[in-house]
Order: structure tokens, then C-alpha cells, then sequence
């Protein structure tokens, strides 16, 4: 890493390193070491649970209304790889990722090395200074996180609210068809329809079938009245939907 590119990133998560190799290797791919225990890796693993230890802490501080089954679902959601790959990317982490060539050639970063990125420099950032600096580097980054997950009333998990909807309104399950699916086997789209009480939903394509069912579901959510979409583009499910009315009264802040 250049000495540029150091302080780049430094200044990105707004921690100056007392140790600059915790960073280095914080940011050094196993495709770019002879051994993997020299790359990022194991950083990675304690990461994920340092990551986890202060978002668990910020959902029992934020919501002490909240009972066990609630955070978790919530905690599921804030720290999920689509998240932590999403904030690693907002950073510029990704960028500074050292490669190996052989991964040179993604003009995208995986999901599950950006999200691998961000643990690591989380890591980093606790060996370098403690929980407190790892804490003050992830709190002002996840807690609107937390607000957004818990005010949802969904998590992420439209299937969970629309069965739940599906058996209040029709007392029925939802089932889910594919309905097309293209691409090579390492890289398949598919499409997906949900149907309920003999009505099919508007279809989806998604980047797996867990994807496009998590999509489908929120299309048909969305006919249903059960809904709504805030001034920020996030999704929220509407009072009185069982599953997410709960969520919301614990709400704080």
C-alpha cells in the first residue's frame, strides 16, 4: 500500500494507526500472500465478531422494549454480508484491497470480500486502539442502520411478513414458482412469482432464487396494500401487519 493510499483510507474511516501493518494487512487479499495466515483472514473472523458484539449493544441500548427474538432480527439484517459489502464499498475500502492477478479481473468487487474488507478493518482498528476507537468508528455508521431495520417492520424478510399477511387475509400459504431462469451455472438469474389464494403476483428476476422469492414477496406486499415506501427509498411494512407492528412500538428515536 502506498503511502497515499495509507492515508486515504485513514482518513475514510477516520482512524490514524499507531501499528500501520494491523491496516496493511487488513487490506491484503489471500490471493496476494504466500501463506494465508499473512493476508486479511484471520482479521476477518475476529472482525465479524467485534462488529456483531457493538451492534448487539447498540440494538439493546436502542430498543430496551425489545425482546430476545426481535434483536435478533433485527442484529440479522445490520450486520448481513449485503450490508457490510455495502458500507465497505460506500468507504472505498474496496478499492484499496490488495489482489492477487488472478482476481485483478473483476471490474466489481465480490459481495463476500467487500463485506470481508470491512471486518477486517474493524479488526484492525480494535487491535490498533480498543473498543472504544472500533466503537466510535462503527456507531455512527449503524445506528441509523438499526433505526431503518427495527421501523421497517421486515428486516429484509418479505416471505416471513407476506406469510404471515397470506394467513391473516386468505388462510393460505404463499407458493413461490420459477418461472425462468437464465445465464451460465455460476452466474443464473432467475424468475420468480409469488401466488396466493389462486392470484399470481407481479414477477421478479433475482441474482438466486432466494433473491428473486425475497423480491417477489415484497412486489406482492406491495399490491396488497401492506407497504410503503418513506422519502428515502426504504421499505416499510404498515401498521397493523402483524410482524412488524411489534417492531415498530418498541421503536425509539
Amino acid at each position: 500500500m502506498t503511502p497515499d493510499h495509507f492515508e486515504a483510507v485513514q482518513v475514510r474511516i477516520g482512524h490514524r494507526f499507531a501499528d500501520p501493518e494491523l491496516l496493511s494487512r487488513a487490506l491484503t487479499h489471500a490471493s496476494m500472500t504466500d501463506a494465508r495466515k499473512d493476508s486479511n483472514e484471520r482479521l476477518e473472523f475476529l472482525g465479524d465478531a467485534v462488529l456483531g458484539l457493538i451492534c448487539c449493544e447498540l440494538i439493546y441500548t436502542l430498543y430496551p422494549e425489545l425482546l430476545e427474538g426481535e434483536m435478533t432480527k433485527i442484529k440479522s439484517t445490520v450486520v448481513s454480508r449485503q450490508t457490510c459489502a455495502a458500507i465497505a464499498r460506500e468507504l472505498g475500502l474496496d478499492q484499496y484491497l490488495a489482489l492477487g492477478k488472478g482476481m485483478q479481473g473483476h471490474r466489481v468487487l465480490p459481495q463476500s470480500l467487500a463485506a470481508a474488507t470491512l471486518e477486517s478493518v474493524v479488526a484492525a482498528i480494535y487491535f490498533d486502539a480498543g473498543l472504544g476507537a472500533a466503537r466510535a468508528f462503527l456507531e455512527p455508521i449503524f445506528t441509523p442502520l438499526v433505526h431503518r431495520a427495527a421501523n421497517s417492520g421486515h428486516q429484509e424478510n418479505f416471505k416471513s411478513v407476506l406469510q404471515q399477511l397470506a394467513q391473516q387475509r386468505f388462510g393460505c400459504s404463499p407458493a413461490y414458482h420459477v418461472l425462468d431462469e437464465k445465464g451460465p451455472d455460476h452466474a443464473k438469474c432467475f424468475e420468480v412469482a409469488v401466488e396466493i389464494d389462486g392470484k399470481r403476483y407481479p414477477s421478479c428476476w433475482g441474482a438466486s432464487k432466494k433473491q428473486a422469492e425475497q423480491q417477489a414477496a415484497l412486489n406482492a406486499l406491495g399490491v396488497l396494500g401492506a407497504t410503503v415506501t418513506d422519502g428515502d427509498g426504504s421499505v416499510r411494512v404498515v401498521s397493523g401487519v402483524e410482524g412488524g407492528a411489534g417492531v415498530e412500538r418498541g421503536a425509539v428515536g
